[in-house]
């Protein structure tokens, strides 16, 4: 993600009349598009920065490519689209887009991969909250924690607290700017040696649910397409 919140995209392709057509459309999608010659190019970039969206112009060395992004720790995993030829084989991606290509399959093709990412940004995006609360272990003993941030899947906490793998705690959460507090009951993901635990949501009341969903969706910075899509 850039600077200005906007997705990136890398799009491998020697073919002019790709590049011009999707980078068009990326544009309106107010998505920031680097431009790579060749797949073995490719790695490299990747390897220096980051993607949420590689468009792949499918060619014989395209397999290599996406088989490295696909077994990559390093890098964010981004989503795939492949250009297929119409007669060739079809690419292992996320998203296909055939030959040869035209603005209406183009227009298709980046609204499902468009889709996508904004579903892989908001499973993953962590929004700071650092609000100390009073949590219920399951078998009823009071825990203090502090809540140091929170996404559409689950909580990040701070104890002093031993808590293991599988734990399940509830709480009431105050989010900063909302109407009033929501409840939470989730369980314990991950934890580290300094006292940070990651927990995932079990169960939040539907109207409290609708309460967090909004607020995310006010902390979303994400730039806005500049054409419906």
């Amino acid at each position: 993600m850039t600077a200005d919140m906007a997705f990136e995209c890398l799009l491998v392709s020697r073919d002019a009349n790709v590049v011009c057509m999707v980078n068009k459309l990326l544009d309106n999608l107010a998505i920031n598009t680097n431009i790579c010659l060749s797949s073995s190019k490719a790695l490299d970039q990747l390897a220096k920065g980051s993607a949420d969206l590689v468009i792949v112009d499918w060619e014989d060395d395209s397999a290599e490519l996406v088989g490295n992004i696909r077994k990559s720790r390093g890098w964010q995993k981004p989503t795939v689209l492949a250009v297929s030829p119409a007669n060739g084989p079809v690419p292992v991606a996320d998203v296909l887009l055939h030959k040869p290509v035209t603005p209406e399959g183009c227009a298709k093709s980046l609204k499902a991969a468009y889709s996508r990412m904004m579903y892989d940004y908001r499973r993953h995006c962590r929004y700071a909250v650092m609000s100390s609360v009073s949590a219920t272990e399951e078998r009823g003993r009071l825990l203090d924690v502090t809540v140091t941030d929170i996404g559409d899947g689950g909580v990040g906490l701070r104890t002093k607290e031993d808590l293991k793998l599988g734990d399940t705690l509830s709480f009431r959460l105050s989010l900063p700017g909302a109407s009033r507090a929501i409840f939470i009951e989730a369980r314990v993901q991950w934890t580290r040696p300094y006292g940070a635990v990651g927990c995932e949501f079990l169960r939040i009341p539907p109207m409290d649910l609708n309460i967090l969903h909004d607020w995310l969706t006010r902390k979303n910075k994400i730039k806005k397409p500049s054409a419906e899509i």
